[in-house]
């Protein structure tokens, strides 16, 4: 009989990273996917990527609202606790043998709790990174990683801060980062396609800039987007053309969009152009122009994206504030302020320096090297998910005591 994998999708982000793993999955004969589509997935005003999905052949087992009101202080936790009524009620129809959730958002939070507390045994993926610019992602990810079963994680260092958490070993998988199998797979638009759907001339430099909220000063948001957009005006009147995406819908998320058209829709047209989402395909096929010497291509903002999937396309970035601080990343990335110069100076760099766009095209990915998504399947199918096995979580750090007090 085949293994039940409920797999939990919440915003377009992490469903671009999760699109591997649910191929794999489908393509397991031991297994069968049931996915639970809910967060931004729905709302018109994030561009409704659960179209996306099903364009994609998926299909969305449960759908499930998630509201976020960013008016009041309490948004967050109000969406959260909602959540996890919503999916555990998804859960108890679906019974799925594993449930598989992604990262470090509330929506998955919600997710996890829901499963943990019905002992559902529970995987996530990217547990043990570090993001330590005033974002909530790391409590976030790190109290996941206590509640989860399963870890599968992108790289060495974030499997050894598993293990430091006193994970047990036979627990934590390094598999790398999924992403990474789509482009070895090259599974993204060509550069007719990019040219033909966006009217870009590929002559002329690209930016593809994302800036989301920071999440524990997200009343900044609005304020923060400011020298970005500046920055971005005067760029794109140098001949640069600029693609500016949504942010995610986290709180601060609607104040940077709305700062976004107030100053940018006057300037809109052949250099500039905003977007809901692009969706992955078009996303990774514009991110793949600069690995090719006669295209000119630059990722601008504060995307996870920025670090962990441009390496893998030997792309410039230029990553703006404190949301990424800390996570690993390769060479290929610049780093500036909330500055208007110091943003325009990082993005000119990665279209003129070419000591840094070779030092670019030559970078060791961190993330690994492709089929993280099919090791996720043959673990999924075959670890040992008996409740006395996977339910019963050890903890390996002993908290032995000496003269001098604690110490592992």
């Amino acid at each position: 009989m085949k293994r039940i994998i409920a797999v939990f999708t919440g915003n377009r982000a992490e469903y671009g990273l999760q699109y591997p793993v649910l191929k794999a999955i489908e393509s397991n004969a031991d297994l069968d996917y049931r996915l639970i589509v809910s967060g931004a997935h729905l709302d018109k005003d994030f561009g409704q990527t659960i179209q996306e999905i099903q364009k994609d052949g998926f299909t969305a087992h449960k759908i499930i609202e998630i509201d976020l009101d960013e008016s009041k202080p309490n948004a967050t936790s109000h969406a959260i606790g909602t959540g996890v009524l919503s999916i555990s009620k998804a859960l108890s129809e679906i019974k799925p043998d594993i449930f598989l959730i992604y990262a470090d958002r509330f929506e998955g939070f919600a997710a996890v709790i829901a499963s943990s507390q019905m002992n559902i045994p529970t995987a996530h993926i990217e547990g043990g990174d570090i993001t330590e610019g005033g974002a909530l992602d790391d409590s976030v990810r790190h109290a996941m990683t206590k509640l989860a079963h399963i870890h599968f994680t992108t790289n060495d260092q974030a499997t050894n801060r598993i293990l430091a958490m006193g994970e047990a070993e036979w627990r934590v998988h390094t598999v790398g980062f999924p992403a990474i199998d789509m482009i070895q797979d090259n599974n993204f638009a060509t550069p007719s396609e990019i040219s033909a759907k966006y009217s870009l001339d590929l002559a002329r430099p690209i930016i593809l800039f994302t800036q989301h909220s920071v999440t524990t000063e997200f009343e900044k948001a609005d304020q923060q987007i400011l020298a970005s957009i500046e920055a971005l005006i005067e760029l794109s009147q140098k001949e640069i053309q600029v693609m500016v995406t949504y942010p995610n819908n986290d709180a601060g998320g609607r104040a940077i969009i709305k700062e976004i058209h107030k100053n940018l829709d006057s300037h809109l047209g052949k250099n500039l152009q905003i977007h809901q989402s692009l969706g992955r395909y078009n996303y990774h096929g514009i991110l793949a122009l600069a690995q090719n010497k006669i295209y000119r291509v630059a990722c601008v903002g504060n995307s996870s994206s920025g670090i962990k999937e441009t390496p893998a396309f030997q792309c410039p970035t230029v990553n703006i504030g404190s949301r990424q601080q800390g996570r690993l990343r390769a060479e290929n990335v610049i780093d500036a302020n909330y500055n208007k110069e110091e943003i325009m100076l990082a993005a000119q760099k990665c279209f003129n320096d070419d000591q840094f766009i070779n030092l670019c095209r030559n970078v060791i990915n961190p993330y690994g090297i492709g089929d993280a998504g099919k090791k996720i399947a043959s673990i999924l199918s075959s670890i040992d998910i008996s409740p006395q096995k996977i339910l019963r979580k050890e903890m390996t750090i002993q908290g032995e005591i000496n003269l001098d007090g604690w110490f592992r």
